[in-house]
């Protein structure tokens, strides 16, 4: 009997041993993916795409969940603070997580905060109005605003977001002057414009092409004219040096340990570099990027130097 017990106890041991390595692989569990927009948006449209591939990759579940606010500045306030495990992951946005930093007093992460890993998808911004609008094109809509300073009402998704960067740097190119309104995502921005609460918005690429027939597009922010929109001008076409555009990838915490940090980067890179994914995302709109870790990283650098730049010349940074 006294055998048999030893051998219960080293099964025990060896059992117990198994349980510990399985909980330091990672992953071991769900990960959760926040998007820090409301559903529907395209920050939510990218992660489900994404969803089944790094599920299949990763062996485990990945959940969404939202956290909208403050044009994505609630979610990556708390997310800047999240344990670095790797549990969770964040959607980012360019230059939303560059700008509120500098811009925003209420603010309480910085840029750094936040190790990319990888930005995964651009989308160009256009001009649209409403479908029944008195507006047909970029020069109707500059001459009426500038006749009617104000009157003309612009949505945009979030403050100090792409589209808010994009209304000051058009009124600035035309001497014009919009009166802005802010939502808190892409979604209820469409939505108004489509309910005629609002006149314009400057909108994503991917929003144009999925209302094309229920709205009227006048330019796109893209450096060539954009094959799902077709008749539809840039901005650079139209005399106006404008090429504003959203950036979308996934960051963690930036302590989160090394090995942790390249598992979730192959995941995220595999996915958004296989053909599959990509004619999916092309067809919905998004222009494909694949900017590893590294890469990121100094895209995200050079472009805190642009952004700065614009908000000094638009006086708002902020005075420290």
């Amino acid at each position: 009997m006294k055998g048999w017990r030893w051998l219960a106890v080293a099964l025990i041991i060896a059992v117990a041993a198994g349980w510990s390595r399985g909980a330091d692989k990672f992953p071991s569990g769900p990960i959760t993916y926040i998007i820090p927009f409301n559903p529907g948006g395209q920050s939510d449209v990218e992660a489900r795409l994404q969803q089944p591939y790094l599920e299949k990759m990763l062996g485990v579940p990945i959940v969404v969940t939202y956290m909208p606010g403050a044009g994505g500045g609630l979610a990556w306030t708390k997310f800047a603070q999240a344990k670095p495990d790797g549990y969770s992951v964040c959607g980012i946005n360019t230059p939303h997580i560059i700008l509120q930093p500098l811009a925003q007093a209420d603010i309480n992460f910085k840029t750094t905060d936040l190790k990319p890993l990888c930005m995964f998808e651009s989308t160009p911004i256009g001009l649209a109005v409403k479908k029944d609008s008195r507006i047909n094109n970029v020069k109707e809509f500059i001459a009426f605003a500038k006749a009617n300073p104000g009157k003309i009402t612009v949505g945009m998704s979030g403050k100090l977001s792409g589209h808010h960067l994009a209304s000051l740097q058009f009124m600035k190119l035309t001497d014009t002057k919009l009166t802005l309104v802010t939502f808190t995502g892409a979604a209820p921005q469409m939505t108004a414009l489509l309910g005629g609460h609002v006149e314009a918005v400057f909108g994503n690429s991917s929003d144009l092409v999925t209302f094309k027939d229920k709205i009227k597009v006048l330019a796109i922010g893209s450096e060539t004219p954009m094959e799902l929109l077709p008749g539809v001008p840039t901005f650079k076409e139209l005399g106006l040096s404008f090429t504003p555009r959203i950036d979308r990838g996934v960051a963690i915490p930036k302590a989160t340990p090394a090995d942790i940090t390249a598992a979730l980067e192959k995941a995220f890179l595999d996915t958004v570099n296989s053909a599959e994914y990509r004619s999916k995302i092309q067809a919905a709109g998004f222009v494909p990027l694949g900017l590893n870790s590294v890469e990121s990283e100094k895209y995200i650098a050079e472009q805190t130097a642009t952004c700065t730049r614009l908000l000094k010349d638009h006086d708002l940074m902020l005075k420290k």
